[in-house]
């Protein structure tokens, strides 16, 4: 797997075999009847998908830079995409972005309705924690898992900066509040994926330092790139409606900088990203390929 689409295609494929089966498993448990079958439909509509699962392959890879074997962290992949899945459902909602489609299909409350899409993402984002719970993992790494996800996801992480990206279509927000915004809504979450990758392996020191540094600025600059695809980019390619920041009079990098200094800081950022694996040397290529992938991606 000498190329990173390679490896990433391998930790999809994996990725996407786990989750599947394990949700099975876990969503089978609950009683028979019409509220369970429905939430678990609409679960999996979201989770179960093409997705390019970067957050789970930065865990599964971080496990493995750092000495572990990378299926000991399917179980931290899977709760980090199942929080990732909650928020993109509660995302495209009237309340929130109000969008259509997502990854090139009806969202949840298109297909579902606004309350029961509204309630597989309570449901998914509650499901995390239990796989967490249920993981052989010692009982160390699963308190830190634990403690990593929800400060990423909550008040102070995702959720503050989903606040704040709201309020960014009601004011004209300056670069430090976009960034710390982005920082928030997206780049937290994908921070949390590379330290739960080490928390598996049971890392905690420099090497976390530099996973939290890695995945923190490309975490930044892959929001960045889609407030560019925004603007540049085609609904057939992105499987969702462009122009939505315009259109909400939102403040973005692409707003305030245009859009050659938004790309140019988002490849600043992707260097000094790829600085911060040094720690790993040549074990790190695949990520360091990655993170250029991702600035160069088109959807």
């Amino acid at each position: 797997m000498a190329d990173y689409k390679s490896r990433l295609s391998f930790y999809a494929d994996e990725f996407n075999a786990y989750a599947e089966a394990q949700t099975e498993s876990l969503l089978s448990k609950e009683p028979s009847s019409f509220g369970s079958e429905l939430m678990v439909e609409a679960m999996k509509y979201s989770l179960i998908t093409s997705g390019k699962r970067i957050r789970p392959a930065l865990c599964l890879e971080f496990c493995r830079l750092c000495s572990g074997d990378y299926r000991q962290a399917m179980p931290l992949a899977l709760a980090v995409e199942t929080v990732h899945t909650y928020s993109l459902i509660h995302d495209d909602l009237p309340c929130m972005d109000d969008d259509d489609y997502r990854r090139g299909k009806l969202s949840s409350h298109k297909k579902f309705g606004y309350a029961n899409a509204l309630l597989a993402g309570d449901a998914l984002l509650t499901l995390a924690f239990e796989i967490i719970a249920s993981c052989d993992l010692d009982d160390g790494k699963k308190v830190r898992a634990a403690k990593i996800l929800s400060s990423a996801a909550g008040y102070r992480g995702m959720v503050a900066g989903q606040v704040m990206d709201l309020r960014n279509e009601s004011v004209k927000a300056d670069l430090e509040c976009v960034e710390l915004t982005d920082e928030l809504k997206t780049g937290e979450m994908i921070r949390a994926s590379g330290l739960l990758g080490c928390a598996a392996a049971g890392e905690y020191g420099e090497k976390a330092d530099a996973a939290e540094s890695f995945c923190g600025k490309i975490g930044l600059a892959f929001q960045i790139v889609d407030d560019i695809l925004d603007v540049e980019g085609s609904s057939e390619e992105l499987g969702k409606a462009v122009g939505s920041d315009e259109k909400n009079d939102k403040s973005t990098y692409v707003s305030l900088l245009g859009v050659e200094k938004a790309k140019a800081l988002a490849l600043s950022l992707t260097d000094d990203a790829v600085k911060a694996l040094d720690v790993f040397g040549s074990e790190a290529d695949f990520l360091r390929e990655l993170a250029y992938g991702l600035v160069e991606r088109k959807k």
